[in-house]
């Protein structure tokens, strides 16, 4: 997957391709080490799984994997998937958060879509009496990544993305397509349950901290309820207005509380940030600005390439 851009001359295929891979940060560097470094353990030490995998049977008391298993791929592709998507979406989201902040989207997310794994897998089991719910490891850091289609989606919603080099998707739809593929699959390969309920609570969880949660360092207040990031804006506008209602009812759960208590003391309630269409527009102008930015610094950095090997060449000639 890569965003699209502006075509350039097959001359400076070579050193766009390069640029591509540098300008990491150093957090998703150093979490691209934990990745590796867990799957290599698991490589000399098999046995550790059983300690820092998700198993549901076992994480009471060996509750510390709700935390451990969202950062162990347990297979060749899966850690290099993981790897690969933390350091190109790292270098999109972090500038625009912060690492403090990206850090924070990792852990809670990590966390919670753990939480609701488990709590499914515990579900699964006593509906179908089947072990294998209890004993599979699950594990895997692709929550998170599903977290950062929704983070995307949020920032630079209009943003088109090569899938495949042929198909051309707006981000606003990469967590849609992401769950559906996902639950299609699901269909047809019985080890499902080691990946489906991780990518969708991994989109659910991002969503809902994101909305409600996330502290905007420029306001200091919390959340986004814009229109454009609202629960239903993951759906078709066909199915929209059936799922607003819906929608409503996890906005009392998580906001109704402090509307309450603002309503007893009298004070005046104002739009948060965000709710605006004019905040909302603002955010996604930074989003695309700062894509923009990296993207000329990119070029910046062919062209300079360019250059260099063209110079070199002319001495080579004198």
């Amino acid at each position: 997957m890569m965003m699209s851009s502006p075509s350039s001359s097959s001359s400076s295929s070579p050193a766009r391709g390069s640029s591509f891979f540098t300008g990491f940060t150093r957090l998703c560097k150093g979490l691209s080490v934990i990745l590796v470094g867990g799957y290599v353990l698991m490589q000399i030490f098999p046995s550790a799984v059983n300690y820092v995998a998700l198993i549901p049977a076992r994480t009471i008391p060996f509750a510390w994997n709700l935390i451990t298993a969202g950062y162990l791929e347990q297979s060749l592709p899966g850690v290099v998937i993981s790897t690969v998507g933390l350091l190109l979406f790292g270098k999109l989201l972090e500038p625009l958060w912060g690492s403090k902040e990206f850090l924070k989207f990792i852990i809670v997310v990590n966390f919670l879509t753990a939480v609701c794994v488990f709590l499914t897998a515990i579900a699964l089991y006593y509906i179908t009496r089947q072990e294998s719910y209890l004993y599979t490891p699950l594990s895997g850091f692709h929550g998170v990544l599903s977290g950062y289609l929704v983070g995307t989606k949020q920032i630079i919603p209009d943003q088109e993305f090569s899938v495949v080099f042929l198909l051309k998707i707006k981000a606003k739809w990469m967590p849609t397509i992401v769950a559906l593929v996902s639950v299609a699959i699901s269909f047809f390969t019985v080890e499902s349950v080691s990946f489906v309920p991780t990518i969708l609570f991994g989109i659910y969880m991002s969503w809902i901290y994101l909305r409600y949660f996330q502290k905007k360092p420029e306001t200091g207040l919390k959340g986004d309820p814009s229109d454009e990031f609202s629960f239903s804006s993951f759906f078709p506008e066909l199915l929209q207005p059936i799922l607003d209602p819906i929608a409503s009812l996890f906005h009392r759960a998580f906001c109704g509380r402090s509307e309450t208590y603002s309503e007893t003391r009298g004070d005046t309630l104002t739009p948060l940030p965000g709710s605006d269409p004019i905040e909302a527009s603002r955010r996604r102008e930074r989003g695309a600005r700062a894509l923009e930015q990296r993207l000329v610094a990119e070029k910046l950095a062919v062209t300079g390439t360019i250059e260099v090997t063209s110079r070199e060449k002319d001495a080579e000639n004198v």
